[in-house]
């Protein structure tokens, strides 16, 4: 009887010991309220409906989850976090995933992370809509943190930002705007970025690449300036199976007339591979600098003087641009070959 009786003990007290990990937050409730709650480890699920609310996620092992028609607007105060200011004085996050003790350095497009204090890890968030913020969701200082299924719009300079971080994934989101905006997902992190099966269009630029060996796949951009813009200094990003189609006209207007499909400037070791780039046009821009194009190796004769080296363009599909590949470089060890494309005919041809 006595082993009985402890054994029931212990099983009540197992019982007592668990909690429950899933916290629902209804319309008119607060979810920023439900994650200063949660416990490491919760999964927090968000009905539909409108929230004006900036999140702010600083908790290891925090999911958070919405259901359709949950949209999170800006509220009529906001409240400072390590994303404020982050593009510009006055720029505030929608939703902010953050580590602690961050350490800022220059401002160059956006704020660069010097140094993270304390990673934030293991974040998850998926199925919202967010609308109107200067920058409408960060990753900064963050290990593991993923964003998926999202549906971002007319976040003013960028629609999805990870900077600073380790190992994230931005996946499967949908990132728009009503104008042309900045840029549409940006990645500037430490390292192992993967930016994969999103749908990006109207913005400047439609992927920036600032990670040493990002992983850029599988995704889908329309009616931006250039598609994918691999910046100087980026050595081994792969830019692979993405489908690029239809520059914007309002590039000729609002983005000096530059517009492309894939730009790689002063980068190095670059795989650019198996994309489909089409409807790089200037539409008449008489300049023959401002040349749209599908897919350009050059160097950053403008600005850092970033030499393009040891790129590789290759199993490309390009069609219906001015000019399909463009090699404006004095670097070494760039191949473009196997590509299917008619312009010019002695890159096209190999």
């Amino acid at each position: 009887m006595a082993r009985v009786v402890l054994l029931l003990a212990a099983l009540l007290f197992g019982l007592a010991a668990c909690h429950d990990s899933t916290r629902r937050v209804k319309e008119g409730e607060s979810i920023q309220a439900a994650i200063n709650d949660a416990k490491p480890g919760d999964h927090i699920i968000v009905e539909a409906g409108t929230y004006p609310e900036q999140l702010n996620i600083t908790k290891d092992n925090i999911q958070l989850s919405a259901k359709k028609g949950a949209t999170i607007v800006p509220p009529g105060t906001l409240t400072p976090n390590s994303c404020s200011g982050l593009a510009g004085n006055g720029t505030e996050a929608g939703i902010c995933i953050t580590g602690s003790d961050i350490v800022f350095g220059d401002f160059v497009e956006h704020r660069k992370v010097t140094s993270v204090g304390t990673y934030v890890h293991n974040v998850k968030v998926e199925g919202f809509t967010v609308i109107g913020f200067g920058l409408n969701i960060v990753i900064i200082g963050a290990k593991d943190a993923e964003v998926r299924k999202n549906t971002v719009i007319d976040g003013g300079w960028y629609g999805i930002l990870t900077v600073g971080s380790i190992s994230s994934l931005v996946t499967r989101n949908t990132v728009k705007t009503t104008s042309l905006f900045f840029i549409g997902i940006c990645m500037d992190d430490k390292s192992d970025v993967h930016v994969t099966q999103n749908v990006i269009s109207d913005y400047d630029i439609g992927l920036c690449v600032q990670t040493n060996k990002a992983d850029v796949g599988h995704n889908k951009v329309s009616n931006c300036c250039f598609g994918v813009f691999v910046e100087p200094f980026i050595d081994g990003a792969k830019v692979t199976h993405n489908h690029i189609t239809k520059s914007n006209p309002l590039c000729q207007t609002e983005f000096f007339g530059f517009t492309g499909g894939i730009l790689i400037e002063g980068a190095t070791n670059s795989e650019v591979r198996h994309n489909d780039v089409s409807g790089m046009s200037d539409y008449g821009n008489p300049v023959p600098e401002q040349i749209a194009v599908g897919i350009a190796i050059i160097d950053d004769t403008d600005g850092t003087g970033a030499v393009a080296k040891g790129n590789q363009v290759t199993h490309n599909t390009l069609y219906d641009n001015e000019q399909d590949i463009l090699v404006a470089t004095t670097g070494p060890g760039n191949e473009v070959a196997h590509n299917k494309c008619n312009t010019p005919a002695e890159l096209c041809g190999k």
